[in-house]
């Protein structure tokens, strides 16, 4: 019996591996759960403390691409968000529409993060946003300083991008106009607290899911990494990494459809359920190469045109076998 320990977020797919009632062949899982995903990425960068981990997918993309990655993957995708939802303005700067971006000063928690690739990528592909006239302040949406402690690759092409070295929040900048915009992971603090601070896409939830009808891509943010020194040693891990993590998600997708009582806090979860077989026809956290490649091509071809990536990578050379 392998010990190897896992970091990750204790989401409601994985918590099957944290109770011990799924447990991977072969191998005795000390699940770590962390709440912060940075934390995680950053502690695993630097130090390798964990012989499994969530991981940004982004990160672990550019690692691959220039030749440093200390990590193999498994097509499990711990986190998925779609991200028109996570643009916000200040109204009293005239922004209406995504072209009103263009040439402002947009905050951006960290400009080579995964949830900014697929934003960009979105106002550049779908609303024909000029990225290259916006000014980008890097910095913690909801205090003060860096967002986390990131290990972050040189990318190929410098954007305009300055630190934000003001003492205050995005969030507070975006109070103040001292920035027009945020785009990111996190909702700003000033959201639902100042009626100027207000979404890009109000009506998020539609524009979402006619993206998804229209492109087949739910974006992933984080997949799921293993040291490659651990993995060399022992490739078989990988496959029954990957069985236990499909039963886990299966699990957890089996009682959240058991409606007689509410396993969360989703007052209408049946319609939402509903819904979610209606957009995604069946499974919509799916893993594995084939049903997600639109998802990752697409963000592989974002990392390019960015100039966080030289040039395009194929899908299947992400991960290492999981039919074994």
């Amino acid at each position: 019996m392998q010990r190897l320990t896992f970091a990750c977020g204790l989401y409601d797919r994985m918590l099957a591996l944290y109770t011990g009632e799924v447990k991977p062949l072969g191998i005795d899982l000390e699940f770590r759960a962390m709440e912060d995903p940075r934390e995680v990425f950053d502690r695993m960068a630097k130090g390798l403390e964990f012989d499994v981990a969530e991981m940004s997918s982004s990160e672990f993309i550019s690692r691959v691409s220039a030749g440093q990655c200390p990590f193999v993957a498994i097509p499990v995708f711990p986190s998925r968000v779609f991200r028109h939802g996570f643009i916000f303005v200040n109204a009293r700067s005239g922004i209406r529409t995504p072209k009103d971006l263009e040439g402002r000063r947009v905050g951006v928690a960290l400009y080579t993060m995964t949830a900014a690739i697929w934003i960009r990528g979105h106002l550049q592909h779908d609303y024909g946003v000029d990225l290259s006239t916006i000014r980008w302040v890097q910095g913690s949406i909801n205090s003060p300083g860096a967002h986390g402690a990131p290990t972050v690759l040189p990318m190929i092409k410098q954007p305009r991008l300055e630190v934000n070295a003001s003492g205050k929040s995005l969030s507070r900048l975006l109070e103040e106009g001292e920035i027009d915009a945020i785009t990111g992971a996190q909702l700003p603090e000033s959201y639902g607290r100042n009626p100027d601070v207000r979404r890009l896409f109000p009506d998020f939830r539609r524009i979402e899911q006619d993206y998804y009808r229209r492109t087949r891509i739910f974006p992933i943010m984080h997949l799921t990494v293993i040291k490659r020194s651990t993995y060399e040693k022992n490739p078989s891990i990988a496959a029954s990494l990957y069985r236990a993590f499909c039963e886990s998600k299966e699990q957890a997708l089996a009682k959240m459809r058991y409606l007689g009582t509410l396993r969360y806090m989703l007052p209408w979860l049946p319609a939402d359920l509903d819904e979610i077989d209606q957009v995604f026809g069946g499974d919509c956290w799916p893993y594995g190469i084939e049903p997600n490649r639109p998802t990752l091509e697409a963000l592989i071809r974002y990392m390019v045109e960015q100039s966080i990536i030289a040039a395009p990578l194929e899908v299947d050379d992400l991960f290492v076998p999981v039919d074994a």
